[in-house]
């Protein structure tokens, strides 16, 4: 891993605005292995190096200890941070340096910033465009901030922070506000869409430059100088800079030759991106499938000799059949994919997800599937319910694929609408998925309905009655006359009179509990309309 990707750039990079030093020496680690959320209730595994974000730790001292020892190279709480002797005794005992997260700054966001961070790390560095590493943004805007002796920002279609220079205490409170959140304000973004400002950036390639906007507590913040990133017709983005008055014609010429630079690096990252995106599903794939090719999958993947679980993730709604909404459909689901992969990898270094077909796999280092489950329920709870998840059982590396079995058809009973959940392992559903399985069986065999319930469904058509209706209710309700009637809506005597006239057309004794059984099961795997439910 390239020497870039050190905790001193991950605070040349972060740090003032999102983190800053407490105490140790960031020299030390000269190669981040991963970021990892501190979790007290697992035994968790931690990569080379690890950056751990202390979520929720008051007391970092007893933690920095077994962080010592687990060869970690920092540890993220939220600041501010009282540093007593005591915790700068168990700094500089442990080798772990002491991080303080600003306050307002999101825990997700930070972690998004390094992921970034550590991803572009992975760019050989001896591949590079205009004397910076191909796709290093963070570099590309501390370049162009001293290019222009400004503080920018590079931000994407929808105004959010891709990266950005150093010096960003030298421009106001709004662009610590947009730095913090990742994302400009929206009201920040009305302002400026109500000025014009976006479409002025669409429709040209030069840089435009902003008078301030009023900023809450009535001041007035830095102009702006924006202009556009483009790849031939398509918008990538913008770069921003806070500036305190117009720049000159050289400089400001030079900003906008700066864009095109930035279009490179940002379709190279792109490019990576979807390069590393490919792989992965592939490994993911190959791995969860079984077969030939699976155990080295697992290998490449870095879950041999594991215990593991699958997730089978999918959106519980669609978007309609036009193609616009087909679009839709397809960004939503590779950003789910993309942000489950950055829960799980953020929970376990080893996880991997990948979206294959229309459904997101993520293959989980798990001893049990109640701590998958809550790590998918957690997922899930971040984002909404607009998602169902499947948690298979827990396999070994070499039987993922008994574990996507599991996972695959827990959602398929979720799609289904058969389960109350949208979150569940196999045995939540183990009635709704017994019966989904006996469809799978009588749709692949070809049978059709016989016996006493279809006599029942054919005297319904013919004579425009409901014995099937009262015979579901009453063995619904175990024979249960005055509950069964009140389901349907009739009277006690009405329904006696129902189950007697069923029994002769049906032909069926209801006091036998074999037949009753038949009946109760064929009324769940075949509808009156002769259809196999769940098909």
């Amino acid at each position: 891993m390239s020497p870039r990707t050190g905790l001193t750039r991950v605070l040349d990079d972060l740090g003032t605005t999102l983190i800053d030093l407490v105490r140790g020496d960031p020299g030390r680690a000269t190669g981040i292995g991963g970021v990892v959320i501190h979790d007290p209730d697992d035994d968790q595994v931690l990569p080379p190096s690890a950056l751990v974000l202390g979520v929720g730790v008051r007391e970092p001292a007893p933690l920095l200890a077994l962080l010592g020892e687990e060869g970690a190279a920092a540890l993220v709480v939220r600041g501010p941070i009282v540093l007593t002797a005591e915790l700068s005794e168990a700094v500089d005992a442990s080798g772990v340096a002491l991080l303080g997260l600003a306050p307002g700054a999101s825990w997700t966001q930070l972690a998004a910033m390094l992921r970034s961070l550590l991803a572009e790390g992975e760019v050989d560095p001896s591949e590079t465009l205009g004397g910076v590493p191909a796709g290093d943004l963070f570099a590309l805007a501390n370049a162009v901030a001293s290019l222009i002796s400004a503080p920018v920002t590079i931000e994407d279609r929808s105004s959010r922070v891709l990266a950005f220079s150093g010096r960003q205490d030298e421009a106001d409170s709004s662009r610590v506000e947009t730095i913090l959140g990742r994302k400009v304000p929206a009201r920040y973004t009305q302002a400026l869409e109500a000025r014009g400002v976006f479409q002025q950036l669409y429709r040209s390639d030069r840089p435009v430059y902003i008078e301030g906007l009023r900023a809450d507590d009535g001041s007035l913040c830095l102009p702006r100088l924006a202009v556009a990133v483009r790849a031939g017709d398509e918008f990538l983005g913008s770069i921003w800079a806070a500036v305190r008055a117009p720049l000159s014609a050289d400089s400001s010429t030079a900003f906008g030759d700066a864009a095109k630079l930035v279009a490179l690096h940002m379709m190279r990252q792109r490019a990576g991106a979807d390069v590393e995106r490919r792989l992965r599903a592939d490994l993911v794939s190959t791995a969860v499938e079984g077969g030939a090719g699976a155990t080295e999958a697992v290998r490449r993947l870095g879950l041999a000799g594991q215990a593991c679980v699958v997730l089978a993730l999918a959106l519980a709604h669609s978007h309609g059949d036009d193609p616009a909404a087909h679009a839709r459909l397809l960004a939503e689901r590779q950003q789910i994919a993309d942000a489950l992969a950055m829960h799980l990898t953020a929970v376990h270094p080893r996880a991997a997800a990948a979206l294959i077909g229309d459904v997101a796999y993520a293959i989980l280092p798990a001893e049990s599937e109640d701590r998958a489950l809550r790590i998918a329920t957690d997922f899930r709870n971040r984002i909404g319910n607009a998602v169902l998840v499947g948690v298979g059982e827990v396999s070994d590396g070499l039987t993922l694929s008994r574990s996507r079995a599991g996972a695959d058809l827990v959602l398929r009973v979720l799609r289904a609408g058969r389960a109350s959940w949208s979150v569940a392992r196999v045995s939540d559903v183990h009635s709704e998925g017994l019966l989904l399985e006996l469809s799978d069986l009588i749709a692949e065999r070809g049978d059709t309905l016989t016996g006493p319930v279809a006599r029942l469904i054919a005297y319904d058509r013919k004579h425009s009655a409901c014995l099937v209706e009262t015979l579901g209710a009453w063995l619904d309700a175990f024979g249960d006359v005055a509950a069964a009637s009140a389901a349907v809506f009739v009277h006690p005597n009405t329904f006696r009179y129902r189950l007697r006239r069923l029994s002769e057309v049906g032909e069926i004794d209801l006091s036998d509990p074999d037949a009753r059984f038949a009946a109760m099961l064929q009324l769940r795997l075949w509808r009156p309309g002769g259809a196999v439910p769940g098909r």
